[in-house]
């Protein structure tokens, strides 16, 4: 009889060092807002980890005049994050190829920094994302797997984590980087010894043990995550307790929280 898959509610209580690394700017919010906001009401050393900038990420009417694509747009798109993270008493980030971050540790294993650029994406139906027909060369999934691997391994073991959450292995709804980031994170948590947790989106087939994705209700933080997913208003707008997408997509703001382990060291 296989063994009992680890409590994941478990593993983030006795963690002191947790990192999240997500592939843009708002998926900190939109994905794990609420767990967020609990692990730092709970005292824990909580760090985020961006892959790219969401520099192709479209833009809400009526927000700015900047170009989306642009370095302009990639910079404001920053500045959200950065009040984003305000919002969510995040202390510690880090873009991922940056030597001196935010966080005082660097996320680049060796060199000069490196940007990682957005991959862009395309609707295939409705809810499920995949790859742009004209991802750059600087790419996030253009670039080397081992590369972006060493350097996020580099974060892990210089902030001492204990745990890492990121997305399934679907990318939550199939976005190519959000794919790549779990490809990522799943080999950098193996080589560095750091349990590896996954965020079930609501709603979603769960592929395995459907037991094995243990959910909390985390609505007491609807107002955290709100005033965080305001920050990022070139992609998302609050209404009455859902998020509307740029695309005008609306669904609730996720507060019931379902994660798995992937590894537990």
């Amino acid at each position: 009889m296989a063994a009992p898959s680890p409590d994941p509610w478990s593993l983030l209580r006795d963690a002191a060092v947790i990192v999240l690394a997500h592939a843009h700017p708002d998926d900190e919010t939109l994905a794990t807002g609420a767990l967020i906001a609990e692990l730092v009401a709970s005292g824990h050393e909580v760090h985020v980890v961006t892959a790219t900038r969401g520099e192709r990420g479209e833009l809400m009417p009526g927000v700015t005049d900047v170009e989306p694509g642009s370095p302009a747009y990639a910079a404001w798109r920053e500045s959200e994050l950065a009040a984003a993270l305000r919002a969510l008493r995040v202390e510690h980030h880090a873009y991922l190829g940056a030597v001196a971050a935010q966080s005082g540790q660097s996320a680049r294993a060796t060199g000069a920094a490196r940007v990682y650029h957005d991959s862009g994406m395309e609707w295939i139906r409705e809810g499920l994302a995949g790859p742009a027909a004209d991802s750059g060369p600087d790419s996030f999934t253009a670039a080397p797997v081992a590369e972006a691997v060493d350097d996020l391994a580099a974060y892990l073991q210089g902030v001492g984590a204990d745990v890492v959450v990121t997305y399934d292995a679907g990318g939550g709804y199939g976005h190519p980087d959000h794919v790549r980031m779990h490809e990522v994170t799943r080999r950098a948590a193996q080589r560095c010894g750091v349990a590896m947790i996954e965020v079930i989106p609501p709603g979603r087939e769960v592929d395995g043990d459907p037991a094995a994705v243990v959910w909390r209700n985390l609505a007491r933080h609807l107002d955290v995550v709100q005033e965080a997913l305001r920050a990022h208003a070139t992609q998302v707008r609050v209404d009455e307790g859902e998020v509307v997408h740029v695309g005008g997509q609306r669904e609730p703001i996720v507060t019931n929280v379902g994660v798995r382990v992937v590894n537990s060291r």
